[in-house]
């Protein structure tokens, strides 16, 4: 009986350790990508900053392709969730909850300088490997589905103006927010990025519904 209460507890341990392995590979493997792109992406640095060894990388991911999309389905999908997908799905108003998302976009040199690892990848990879671009493409489309059902909502409580369309309002965002950081990233400029998230937040704030009239 002790053997065997053993034995679990070190399979558990095992399996903790391996948890904890993969999650230090994935995430040095984002900063990897988001740093220098998926194809100059250096595996020796990804080990070295994940402190593991290329058996342990090659035991949880087959190879750098493997790697690369579990970065997009874990990773990327999880950031993509958090900063806006969640906020959306959760807020009363869907324009506040934009303008906060927006305005909360990080204006450190480093995430300027190298953009959005979404888009990032989506560029890079879409041409030229299957893989990246149904995964992307995959949280592009829940990042627009979760946009428009929030305006939509938001238009059934008297928030939006009704005359927006949820869907087309919705790729417009997405599509403008993308440029803007994309802009920035090229020219390495700070200030533009300001001026985007600027007039995104004007433009948000033109589609607040007006409200009625209290009756006299």
């Amino acid at each position: 009986m002790t053997s065997l209460r053993a034995n679990s507890k070190r399979r558990l341990v095992e399996k903790r350790d391996g948890q904890r392995t993969r999650a230090r590979l994935l995430d040095a493997a984002y900063r990897e990508i988001y740093r220098a792109g998926f194809r100059s992406a250096d595996m020796d640095s990804i080990l070295a900053t994940a402190g593991v060894t290329k058996g342990a990388l090659y035991y949880h991911f087959e190879n750098k392709d493997a790697l690369g999309y579990a970065v997009v389905d874990e990773v990327i999908a999880d950031l993509a969730q958090k900063k806006w997908m969640t906020p959306l799905q959760v807020g009363e108003n869907p324009i506040d909850a934009l303008i906060g998302v927006i305005q909360s976009t990080s204006l450190k040199p480093e995430d300027v300088q190298c953009g959005c690892a979404l888009n990032n990848l989506s560029q890079e990879m879409s041409p030229v490997n299957e893989g990246f671009r149904t995964r992307t493409a995959k949280i592009f489309a829940l990042w627009t589905d979760a946009m428009t059902s929030a305006l939509r909502r938001g238009q059934q409580r008297g928030l939006v103006k009704g005359d927006v369309n949820p869907g087309e309002t919705a790729t417009f965002l997405i599509a403008a927010y993308e440029g803007y950081l994309s802009l920035a990233k090229n020219s390495q400029d700070v200030r533009l990025l300001k001026s985007g998230l600027k007039a995104m937040t004007h433009y948000l704030e033109s589609l607040r519904a007006t409200p009625e009239p209290k009756a006299a």
